[in-house]
């Protein structure tokens, strides 16, 4: 039997484009939106998607227009995003260079349970306060087989690789590395 969702409302919701939810894009069927609030995760639908990936850029300013829906029995609330605004900038050809900044954050259940969510909300949310966000690729991995120090974060800086660092530090590191 599958969750039953009553319709709430519509709402509209404006904020900064953080990135897709997932590995590849076959896979995407969300997308995480920067809010004064803290972040949120938008379900898109697969007609959307395909739009999406052509024309937004992480860190542009968009508008969502979604539809809340909650499950009356686990008081869940979902967000289903039927279409999306860019407004403010919008940087049509901008690329990572290939010499890039990467960050991989794991997202399997010992390092979520352990952290993990909290993790990657505020490493994004210091980021994006710091102007960081557009020049970063963060990448949700596997397990990356270090369980015992729960949640795992790599820091990639060219051939560098940190480990096991707080969120300010990742930013500071950054600054150091593309100034």
């Amino acid at each position: 039997m599958g969750e039953k969702y009553l319709t709430l409302s519509e709402v509209n919701l404006e904020g900064q484009f953080l990135g897709f939810v997932g590995n590849k894009p076959e896979k995407y069927k969300h997308l995480r939106l920067a809010i004064p609030g803290g972040t949120l995760k938008i379900k898109i639908t697969q007609d959307l998607l395909c739009s999406l990936l052509a024309n937004l850029v992480p860190g542009e300013q968009v508008i969502i227009h979604a539809i809340s829906k909650l499950n009356p029995l686990t008081s869940k609330l979902k967000l289903i995003a039927y279409r999306v605004q860019q407004v403010g900038f919008c940087p049509i050809h901008y690329q990572l260079p290939e010499n890039t900044a990467k960050i991989m954050v794991c997202q399997k259940s010992g390092c979520v349970k352990r952290g993990g969510k909290g993790l990657l909300s505020e490493l994004e949310k210091t980021l994006c306060d710091r102007g960081l966000l557009h020049k970063v690729k963060i990448e949700h991995t596997d397990c990356q087989k270090r369980c015992s120090s729960a949640p795992n974060c790599v820091l990639m800086l060219g051939k560098k690789q940190y480990n096991k660092i707080h969120p300010e530090a990742i930013a500071s590191l950054l600054e150091n590395h593309l100034t």
